[in-house]
């Protein structure tokens, strides 16, 4: 990797993106972004009745991103201070392409493509993702009332559309390494050891780089 570390973790809904992310701030010491979730008025509208809430709460994420990822730009990275990331502003797409009809979604990407336009690039990847057993039972174990209408189906193809988006960016992006972990096999919030294994291999591409971590 090259420049100032802007980490991004990624990943379906429930795989541990958020407490992956507050991981490494912790352990790098690094600025943690959260994204805005539970403020979302259109969440648990929109788990309920998909086709009806999708262009109001993908536009609401859309526009708290843009405005998140222009506070860490100018307050962190822009002053040589590294960032990591509970997500990368690509999964707007990887949303709206499976929620939206032809007509909003065709809308939403020239907002996207204005808006995303001059946004900092993350420079490493870090994309957790599983079985749908798995996820299901980490949103159980979670307990969010907006989740509690998440349609399997739904979240099954959420998570193929995220395997089909990294493989695509992979062949975009040659240059940004992408580091990627299982859930079925690890458990980096109960156990220390996968934890650490995640940690050694993120330490090794940063250390690649021109800043160290």
């Amino acid at each position: 990797m090259e420049g100032i570390p802007f980490i991004t973790v990624e990943g379906p809904i429930g795989i541990g993106k958020t407490s992956l992310a507050k991981a490494i701030s912790e352990r790098f010491q690094f600025a943690l972004l959260k994204e805005i979730v539970d403020e979302n008025p259109f969440l648990g509208k929109f788990y309920a009745n998909i086709e009806e809430w999708s262009f109001q709460t993908e536009m609401f994420f859309l526009c708290n991103r843009y405005k998140q990822l222009g506070d860490i730009n100018e307050h962190y990275l822009s002053q040589n201070k590294p960032v990591v990331a509970d997500y990368h502003i690509m999964k707007n797409l990887i949303f709206a392409q499976r929620t939206l009809n032809e007509q909003e979604y065709k809308k939403y990407l020239d907002i996207y493509r204005i808006l995303t336009k001059d946004m900092p690039k993350p420079n490493v990847i870090i994309y957790l993702n599983s079985s749908l057993d798995t996820l299901l039972e980490r949103i159980k174990l979670r307990g969010r009332a907006v989740e509690k209408n998440i349609s399997p189906l739904y979240l099954e193809q959420l998570s193929l559309d995220y395997e089909q988006a990294m493989i695509q960016f992979e062949h975009d992006h040659p240059d940004i390494p992408v580091l990627r972990f299982s859930g079925d096999d690890l458990d980096f919030v109960n156990k220390d050891t996968d934890l650490q294994l995640i940690m050694d291999q993120l330490s090794a591409t940063l250390s690649k780089g021109s800043v160290q971590p």
